[in-house]
């Protein structure tokens, strides 16, 4: 019996830790990575837009349901290894620029992705992706800054992206 109140203990000191260092994080964070890929910028503009194919090509997106396709006020929903995760398109400047915003507010998690495109020395796109994130619950904020790193789901998406252009991408900060 004494070994089990040790061990509670002990497990609630862990999640005291996480708790108090989650707290001590900041709300926001920026993570920025890119990648270059042979296509022009309009091929990899619209590959990044289609939202509806991403399960074609995108290892944890199970399904896209397009929920207003208005321009302007373009919106998607992403169902995958992530949960389910509303989308607004912010801001399409074709061949050069994507603004996408987290719209579900009941998530633990919010922020923005920016994608810019540039043309490539040599030929090819230089795609960046900017998240200007926000993490609400100090337990999740723990596990996204010392688990999953801030940077995981922009490598997981650069990555994708590469293997549906069949090239192989350097990823560099």
């Amino acid at each position: 019996m004494k070994i089990i109140l040790i061990v509670l203990g002990i497990l609630a000191a862990l999640v005291l830790l996480v708790v108090v260092v989650g707290w001590s994080l900041p709300v926001r964070h920026r993570a920025s990575r890119q990648a270059t890929y042979t296509p022009p910028p309009e091929t990899v503009f619209e590959a990044i837009t289609k939202f509806e194919e991403f399960p074609q090509w995108r290892s944890k997106v199970q399904r896209v349901e397009m929920v207003d396709r208005t321009t302007g006020a373009q919106s998607f929903r992403e169902i995958g290894s992530d949960g389910s995760i509303l989308y607004s398109v912010n801001e399409a400047l074709p061949g050069q620029r994507l603004i996408t915003r987290i719209a579900d507010k009941s998530l633990p998690f919010g922020g923005k992705w920016t994608y810019e495109l540039t043309p490539a020395d040599g030929g090819g796109t230089q795609l960046r992706i900017t998240e200007d994130g926000e993490v609400y619950n100090p337990i999740y904020r723990f596990m996204s800054r010392f688990v999953f790193s801030h940077h995981a789901t922009i490598d997981a998406y650069l990555t994708d992206l590469g293997k549906k252009f069949g090239n192989p991408v350097a990823i560099t900060d």
